[in-house]
């Protein structure tokens, strides 16, 4: 069960309109390493977790991810609002807007649609935590590079704190991974799944 609190995690106050951001910050919405893939990844995947400290952390993160799906839906919202036909089409925004006017749809800065092969979940413990820690560096570069073309401040603003949410949730999983490992025999943790494996006593 979820309990929402009606306000965003970080505020999202963008003055100065840019389909052209949008598209580029779209990505993370919909894109191969963005909030929703990693919601629906982390979601699914704490139900074949054994151990309940390590399915905690990815209903945690799972959970803060779909706040994350929000804020960026915010951004992107809030660069297209209130702009003419004809400026989404001059800022690059056009084929977008043919297809969906400004409403929020899952795809890549690219224009690919979102779909579920974008993320895993193999069900086992080691192969998973270690996909979750690799998807969160890979949404940290994402985040760094939109950094890396924003001028607008408070576009900037709400990426940062997004960005270091993703070291945290690094930091999370590699914790988790630690915990797993230390219940495993280490001579054969790669070799063993606790959800099908059963340990001969």
């Amino acid at each position: 069960m979820w309990i929402y609190e009606k306000r965003l995690e970080f505020p999202v106050n963008i003055k100065e309109p840019n389909a052209k951001m949008a598209m580029f910050i779209m990505s993370q919405y919909g894109g191969p390493d963005g909030e929703m893939g990693a919601s629906m990844r982390y979601l699914s995947q704490r139900y074949s977790m054994p151990y309940k400290e390590c399915k905690a952390v990815l209903t945690d993160i799972g959970t803060e991810e779909l706040a994350h799906l929000e804020i960026v839906a915010a951004i992107v919202h809030q660069l297209t609002r209130n702009l003419t036909a004809e400026q989404l089409v001059e800022q690059g925004f056009g084929p977008y807007y043919i297809d969906h006017t400004t409403a929020l749809w899952p795809q890549a800065a690219g224009g690919i649609p979102f779909n579920s092969c974008e993320f895993q979940s193999k069900g086992d413990i080691i192969t998973d935590l270690t996909e979750d820690m690799a998807a969160e560096q890979k949404a940290r570069t994402t985040y760094d590079n939109i950094l890396r073309t924003i001028k607008d401040p408070d576009v900037a603003a709400p990426i940062r704190f997004l960005r270091e949410r993703e070291i945290v949730h690094f930091q999370r999983f590699g914790e988790a991974l630690r915990i797993v490992q230390d219940k495993l025999d280490s001579k054969n943790f790669y070799a063993f799944n606790p959800e099908f494996d059963k340990c001969k006593n």
